[in-house]
């Protein structure tokens, strides 16, 4: 099993942003929760699930956020080293590390893709669904994706949205964690909607993007997907407004199915089967966003396997989701 999306920051990037951002929400949490920093600690987590490998990535907060263009791309490169050093350390559990990136200064993200696929040997990159506001559609991050097209590796979007993001335009704040609930999985799927009628899949038809959490609210929407509020009133059920405005050479549904996501679900059977009824099994990864839960990430490694095994599919498609895809998108022996 190779568990394609969950996070990991090693200790010296965790004291480098705790440096940065002494007083981020993230800072007096994350020491509660060892399997994060500590490897030991994940490692001895890990033995409890026979066969289990896990591609790293860092966790929140975005680079970006921690400061200026020069300083976050030094934080990139310390994180990136320090992930490389433990899939070195530890190849059999760890195969493969996704790079962050300074997404604030797209140049240095460009070279720090270079340097962590070719000297560190990451297999993809972390980016965020927003870049300090700014969609990922905005034509200043394009060069990051016609780069990530020529590895033909794997761009693995994250969902961010914080509290300071109100549920109401009359109030300053969200309440009762909606933010993160509803928030993220909204951010999700704005954020690959925006890249798609960007464009994006037209010139770059080759992208391997992954997204979490099944894609947020797609494989739920599907239906408002395929007929949109413009073309109730102004298409027809084959041509859709929308569509032909932003110039899209195929209909919005096919692009969507060009997405590959992930299994982090918190374990939902339900919510489950409805992402691998959208993706199918050939772009469905399995992943579990540990170790994020009340048991150190044992709940959701636990919860998210039992949830791909009910799934009613033979086994050759449940080895593809646990493991034969993310071999073959990350080029892993």
């Amino acid at each position: 099993m190779i568990d394609i999306f969950n996070h990991f920051v090693p200790k010296r990037t965790f004291e480098r942003v705790r440096e940065l951002v002494p007083h981020h929400p993230a800072m007096k949490a994350f020491p509660e929760v060892p399997t994060l920093w500590d490897v030991e600690e994940r490692l001895k987590m890990m033995d409890e699930f026979d066969g289990l490998q896990q591609v790293l990535s860092l966790a929140n907060p975005p680079i970006e956020q921690l400061g200026g263009p020069e300083l976050t791309a030094q934080v990139a490169r310390i994180a990136n080293d320090g992930l490389a050093e433990l899939v070195n350390r530890y190849p059999q559990r760890f195969p493969a590390f996704i790079a962050s990136m300074p997404a604030n200064n797209v140049d240095a993200c460009l070279e720090e893709i270079e340097r962590a696929i070719g000297v560190l040997g990451a297999r993809g990159i972390q980016l965020f669904t927003n870049v300090l506001g700014k969609p990922l559609s905005a034509p200043e991050f394009r060069p990051i994706f016609r780069r990530m097209a020529e590895h033909d590796l794997p761009v693995w979007i994250h969902p961010i949205r914080g509290a300071n993001s109100p549920d109401y335009a009359t109030e300053k704040m969200s309440e009762n964690e909606i933010w993160f609930t509803f928030g993220w999985p909204y951010e999700t799927t704005a954020c690959v909607t925006r890249l798609i009628y960007s464009g994006l899949y037209d010139e770059l038809p080759g992208l391997k993007i992954i997204t979490h959490h099944f894609c947020g609210m797609v494989p739920f929407y599907a239906g408002k997907i395929q007929l949109g509020f413009d073309q109730i009133f102004f298409g027809t059920s084959e041509r859709n407004p929308q569509a032909e405005k932003a110039g899209l050479k195929r209909a919005p549904m096919d692009y969507y199915r060009m997405i590959y996501a992930d299994t982090a679900l918190n374990g939902a059977l339900a919510a489950t089967k409805c992402g691998h009824a959208f993706f199918g099994s050939e772009h469905s990864l399995f992943a579990t966003d540990a170790p994020f839960d009340a048991e150190d990430g044992r709940l959701l490694i636990r919860t998210t396997i039992a949830a791909i095994n009910a799934l009613e599919i033979p086994k050759s498609e449940k080895e593809l989701i646990f493991g034969g895809n993310a071999r073959r998108l990350l080029k892993l022996n």
